[in-house]
């Protein structure tokens, strides 16, 4: 097959509040609640009516980080994203291939934003989730899980057919320890009383965890005090932990990057920690990332981008300077990740990541957990079960929808639907049903809508 061909008839924006269980602190950025967006794209294809969607949490302080802009001003930034991307497509009449209505009405929608001044990370964000939305609709049109409509070209893109697809049936699981959070019961602070957990011990205890992403603040003296006592937690509760270490654009230049580093490897109460360390990620502020040659640094573990995936070559651009590979979020486009794989699995020194935007329960976090999954990446961060509590403020009824829908990968703890991982692990094999990754939809009249 060269592609589904589909005319997109309707494209629904809406948005729901959530509010965090607990504060996630990364960077200079402290979130306790935000918006998700959810697209509902209404479509044709082979002459019958198809419906899909898509939803991605809308963080503050990450798509733009200026400290001049408040949460609010970020949520309208994606918003206006958003917007664009639905009249770019819908200005589109021609039936075409998901990866078609892309390269057109996706592009355009990007350089529309940027002009308007939206940083590129921002820009993309409307176009990456109708992207998913419309690849959910063909999909479903065929008949055809994600994998299987992959290999079979449904969406028409250039790269899926060189791509050593899988069908894995799990997952690890590489649980958050975010700045904010409670490492262990005798830290300050105060659980919720929604019966999950609320510090890293008992995520442990509860979840069998092993593999952790842990945030750094790019202030020496407070990560090396706080790095040291997330190294005694996982000693005692999780011995055969693997960790990778997330710099969030915390350092100006290169220069100070590696004074950081060779401070860190110098400190005796981390060498077991960096020896487990299996990647860092995204230290350098984007500004410079893609100008200055990390190599002289000789940091060991490999660096590789995330922030700086803002346009087509930023992984060709970064190989050229010294990183090893970069992560794929469905937030910067399911053509960006498929790419990049292709790219990475010519060379097995490269390394394709899987992290998390919190990614929300129901469709935010099935498709985005499948993406990465099927591209060969075997332990993903995640993050949205453990700062929201379940399906959030989602209708009971929708919650239990998906939860039937998809047993396995949820559970029902605590009374209510949850992300379900036992032993450090997600199940995935109820993903794999037709469309993208998702045999349930959002009761769209509970959502607002974004005029």
């Amino acid at each position: 097959m060269s592609g589904l061909n589909l005319r997109l008839h309707e494209i629904e924006l809406y948005e729901r509040h959530v509010t965090l269980r607990l504060p996630f602190r990364f960077g200079a950025a402290t979130v306790t609640q935000c918006p998700q967006a959810f697209v509902r794209v209404l479509a044709e294809a082979e002459g019958r009516r198809v419906e899909g969607a898509g939803a991605e949490l809308m963080v503050p302080k990450w798509f733009d980080k200026s400290p001049a802009l408040t949460h609010e001003q970020n949520f309208e930034q994606l918003r206006e994203s958003l917007r664009n991307a639905r009249e770019a497509l819908l200005a589109g009449r021609d039936a075409l291939t998901p990866f078609a209505h892309a390269q057109s009405g996706g592009e355009a929608a990007i350089a529309v934003s940027v002009s308007r001044g939206l940083p590129r990370l921002a820009a993309q964000f409307g176009a990456a989730l109708l992207d998913k939305a419309v690849a959910d609709a063909a999909l479903r049109a065929a008949g055809l899980a994600w994998v299987d409509g992959l290999r079979a070209g449904v969406l028409g893109d250039p790269w899926s057919a060189g791509l050593a697809l899988s069908h894995p049936d799990h997952v690890v699981l590489r649980h958050t320890v975010g700045l904010a959070d409670r490492l262990s019961e005798d830290d300050p602070g105060t659980d919720p009383d929604d019966g999950l957990p609320a510090t890293l011990e008992a995520a442990i205890r509860r979840h069998g965890l092993h593999h952790f992403k842990l945030k750094l603040s790019g202030r020496l003296d407070a990560d090396i005090e706080r790095l040291t006592r997330i190294a005694a937690v996982l000693r005692a509760h999780a011995p055969d932990h693997r960790v990778t270490l997330d710099g969030n654009e915390t350092f100006a230049d290169a220069a100070s990057l590696g004074a950081y580093w060779q401070v860190l490897r110098g400190t005796r109460g981390l060498a077991d920690l960096l020896h487990r360390t299996l990647l860092l990620e995204q230290p350098l502020a984007r500004a410079v990332a893609l100008k200055e040659s990390i190599a002289p640094l000789g940091i060991e573990v490999p660096v590789i981008l995330d922030e700086s995936d803002d346009h087509a070559s930023a992984l060709d651009e970064g190989l050229a300077l010294g990183y090893r590979g970069i992560s794929s979020k469905a937030c910067k486009g399911i053509y960006r990740s498929l790419r990049n794989a292709r790219r990475i699995a010519q060379d097995p020194r490269l390394l394709l990541s899987g992290e998390d935007l919190t990614c929300q329960a129901g469709l935010a976090v099935q498709q985005d957990t499948l993406l990465a999954a099927s591209l060969g990446v075997r332990h993903i961060e995640r993050n949205g079960h453990h700062y929201v509590d379940g399906f959030g403020s989602a209708p009971e009824d929708e919650a239990r929808a998906f939860a039937q829908a998809h047993a396995g990968f949820y559970e029902n703890g605590a009374g209510r639907p949850h992300l379900a991982v036992r032993e450090g692990r997600l199940d995935l094999r109820s993903l794999r049903v037709p469309g993208f990754a998702s045999a349930a939809l959002p009761q769209w009249r509970s959502l607002r809508g974004i005029a």
